[in-house]
């Protein structure tokens, strides 16, 4: 097979519950709980899930994801307890920011206006 898509993308979590109520509240993803340390999510586009640490966090892979106004999302990443890390910014095809959810992973959001 000559192109390898991505199937899953798992991240680390200090806190699921936080976590699950921000990607809920800001996004619509449905998740499911694996015992007390797993949450699977679902309806983000790609299926992946969140693993319980208690260890810090380091980002190793930037996850992008789009939507279509900037503005609206920005406001309610901010509203539901995440972090701008780098401000809307333009690009050769679009616009993006950065941003840090509860437990510290990054992530960016583009559209392409």
């Amino acid at each position: 097979m000559s192109n390898t898509p991505i199937n899953y993308i798992e991240f680390k979590s200090t806190d699921l519950k936080a976590t699950k109520t921000f990607y809920s509240s800001v996004f619509g993803w449905s998740f499911t709980d694996f015992g007390d340390g797993y949450a699977a999510f679902s309806d983000s586009g790609v299926e992946g899930g969140f693993e319980l640490t208690r260890e810090p966090i380091v980002n190793g892979v930037l996850v992008v994801l789009h939507h279509m106004n900037l503005e609206s999302i920005k406001e309610k990443v901010i509203e539901a307890g995440g972090k701008i890390s780098v401000a809307i910014f333009s690009f050769p095809g679009g616009s993006r920011f950065q941003f840090l959810d509860p437990s510290g992973n990054e992530l960016a959001i583009w559209c392409e206006t």
